[in-house]
């Protein structure tokens, strides 16, 4: 058995566990820029707040009613480590899926006390970092997801709520589930699938695997499979390697410096080159673009990229700043007041299987196993000790690329000058 544990209202309740007066109140949290609602607790919902709302476009009377706050990024990372080394506490076999989601598998355990097993872990993981989780249990991914999703939807569930695969509960479920709610199940797929006649979870499950195979894809096929009750699914299929990664922002306010435009392109390939490392991968080209704000019609408008490919295909952040650098200055225009600027990192490939040159001499691979090693290091640091402690470049003195956060809560788990203080007597 493998359950989907998954933390409610996640940002909300990260919230929560550091301000208990959040309680019972509606409370949203906003995304980047402090630009839509990106999570919503009970009662904002109740308000009818939506999913990515504009936080200009609430009504007046809410913006008043609701605790609308910045994202605190550095807090729910934080947050979602301790609750996956509490997760670890119950089993050997811990699968991080997203940051509000993991994947705990139960080979070897007893069937017939998993049930009360998955409470106690429930309860771990509220007693020790304040999270409420939903459990959902079942013999496969695909339907750990929907039975988590039951746990959400009815209370007397009380927070675990268990699947089996050939159980009448089950059958109910995917008979009135639309396949278009199925995790894995793209939305151009689930269109492909209605025009078919499969319209729901329990017709996708009754159709030939190998037909299901041929017409769409091995993944669908799997999927079948799992809604069987058969694992099939290991989460790398899920979870492909990016084939690009971009990382972008916009502005906290507009600016036309160069020097702004510099620091934030350097803040961004770093980050790039991070995520490229962590998913072991090598890329051969950098490409940087830079826009100004198309709704400010008053403003002279001018968007533009440009590549820059690499001499090899690495890792390396310095290699990336440089040409990152290069691309920047290739397109920046003076008199413009930008909006938004990003790094992207191109044709991508696996770092373990780097192409060599007949060319290459001693000094290259020497010169690159420095570079892993130095990079290696750099991680570990910035991991163990917090983001940025070492970084290449001097910090830039006023931020006008920076993130407009002016609601942001504490780091209280992160930050020494943020730390929660206690006060007696």
């Amino acid at each position: 058995m493998i359950a989907l544990v998954d933390g409610d209202s996640f940002y909300v309740s990260c919230e929560r566990a550091f301000d208990p007066h959040l309680e019972g109140l509606p409370v949203g949290v906003l995304s980047n820029n402090d630009g839509c609602v990106v999570a919503r607790s009970r009662e904002l919902k109740a308000l009818g707040v939506a999913m990515g709302a504009p936080l200009h476009q609430l009504p007046p009377a809410i913006r008043r009613q609701a605790v609308l706050l910045s994202s605190n990024y550095a807090l729910y990372g934080d947050v979602s480590r301790r609750m996956n080394q509490v997760l670890a506490e119950f089993s050997p076999a811990v699968e991080l899926y997203s940051i509000d989601e993991s994947f705990v598998h139960f080979s070897g355990f007893d069937p017939g006390a998993l049930e009360a097993h998955c409470h106690r872990l429930r309860e771990a993981v509220r007693r020790w970092t304040g999270i409420p989780a939903g459990v959902g249990l079942a013999p496969t991914r695909v339907l750990a997801k929907l039975a988590n999703r039951l746990t959400k939807r009815e209370p007397a569930y009380e927070g675990v709520c268990r699947l089996e695969a050939d159980s009448d509960a089950t059958r109910r479920l995917l008979e009135r589930l639309p396949v278009a709610e199925l995790w894995g199940v793209a939305r151009r797929t689930a269109e492909r699938l209605q025009l078919m006649g499969i319209e729901t979870a329990w017709q996708l499950r009754q159709a030939d695997p190998k037909w299901i195979r041929g017409a769409f894809s091995v993944v669908l096929e799997r999927i079948v499979w799992e809604l069987r009750g058969h694992p099939s699914i290991e989460l790398e299929n899920m979870l492909q390697p990016r084939q690009r990664i971009l990382v972008s922002r916009s502005f906290g306010r507009l600016s036309d410096a160069l020097a702004d435009l510099q620091a934030a392109t350097r803040q961004h390939a770093t980050r790039a080159a991070e995520k490229l490392r962590r998913q072991g991968s090598l890329a051969r080209a950098v490409l940087v673009f830079v826009r100004t704000n198309p709704h400010r019609l008053q403003d002279a408008q001018y968007a533009n990229s440009h590549v820059v490919a690499l001499p090899e295909p690495c890792n390396d952040t310095p290699t990336i700043l440089a040409a990152a650098r290069r691309a920047l200055a290739a397109i920046f225009l003076e008199g413009h007041r930008y909006q938004k600027c990003g790094v992207m990192l191109l044709d991508l490939v696996d770092a373990e299987r780097r192409q060599l040159s007949l060319l290459e001499e001693p000094a290259d691979a020497r010169r690159r196993d420095r570079s892993r090693r130095l990079m290696a290091a750099l991680d570990h640091l910035n991991r163990e000790m917090g983001r940025d402690t070492v970084r290449f470049g001097l910090p830039h003195q006023d931020n006008a690329w920076a993130l407009r956060c002016q609601r942001r809560t504490q780091r209280y788990t992160t930050c020494w000058k943020e730390l929660v203080t206690v006060k007696t007597g």
